[in-house]
């Protein structure tokens, strides 16, 4: 019985040395790589370690490289685009030559149209218009006396309005009915030969201004006064005024020392010192063909 245990007990201590040393060379081994087995140990004695070969890495494929784009092919630079030259200044238009036909009559003017327009206003009765082609101040006169009688500008100057009134044939109408009468219109600057309510001449004139002036030492007052009147002096020449106020032309008094004389100087408005001023060759017209002897009836309006 005793000896049997003696058996059993080396038997288990030999057991327990033999799995120390099985657990210790446990330890360090290596785990075998996939399918691969170790040697079983050969003894009892603490086996050496079987040196496991290190699985060789599986190569890792590497990323393959993105491919390097190519350089794009260098492209040749469109050529600049050409500044458009500035468009040539178009040239200024040129204003066409006046019609001849048109072109205002002026004084100074000559030639047909110049003809045909003095004969047209001696043919309506505007006095002072010679047909002779040349548009002077005799033919001016005439013009302004249109004007007035049409009630356009006075500028003396022959363009559509004028033309107008000319081609139309106007005429101012008188206010006496019968006799041999002088007609004075303030408002329209006019003088009338006047023959039994006929106008025979129709003349350009200027009268008082109705400013203040002063003569000899007194206050006067240019006026012409409105009313009926007869011619009383006359002089057939040059006479000089006794205030001092300048030449008249043959004048024909009518009021006191208000007269209707020529002058050098008849403007188209009032200018007067209160005389009616008519051109001169407007004065030789009534004293040498009209005829205005002392008694003639002169109406002031």
């Amino acid at each position: 019985m005793s000896k049997e245990r003696s058996i059993r007990t080396r038997w288990t201590a030999t057991t327990a040395a033999l799995v120390a040393l099985l657990l210790v060379g446990g330890c360090d081994v290596l785990s075998p790589g996939a399918g691969e087995t170790s040697a079983p140990p050969t003894s009892t004695s603490s086996p050496s370690p079987s040196e496991t070969p290190s699985p060789a890495p599986t190569p890792t494929e590497a990323p393959a490289p993105e491919p390097t784009p190519e350089p794009p092919e260098p492209v040749e630079p469109a050529p600049p685009a050409e500044t458009p030259a500035p468009p040539a200044a178009e040239p200024a238009p040129v204003a066409p030559a006046p019609d001849p036909a048109t072109e205002e009559l002026v004084r100074g003017s000559t030639g047909d149209r110049v003809v045909a327009l003095q004969q047209r206003l001696a043919d309506l009765g505007y006095f002072g218009a010679s047909p002779d082609g040349t548009f002077g101040p005799g033919t001016q006169q005439a013009v302004w006396a249109l004007q007035k009688a049409a009630g356009i500008g006075r500028d003396g100057r022959v363009g559509p309005m004028t033309q107008a009134a000319l081609d139309q044939g106007v005429r101012p109408t008188p206010q006496s009915s019968s006799g041999h009468v002088i007609e004075i219109d303030i408002a329209r600057q006019l003088v009338l030969a006047v023959d039994d309510g006929r106008v025979t001449a129709i003349i350009n004139a200027s009268s008082g201004n109705g400013e203040r002036y002063e003569a000899k030492g007194r206050t006067y007052y240019a006026r012409t006064p409105a009313g009926t009147f007869t011619v009383g002096r006359q002089v057939d020449g040059n006479y000089e005024s006794s205030l001092e106020l300048g030449s008249m032309w043959r004048p024909k008094f009518f009021n006191g020392g208000i007269a209707v004389h020529g002058s050098g100087s008849v403007p188209p408005s009032p200018a007067s010192h209160g005389c009616v001023r008519v051109a001169n060759g407007a004065m030789n017209w009534i004293w040498d063909s009209w005829g205005a002897p002392a008694g003639t009836t002169v109406i002031v309006y």
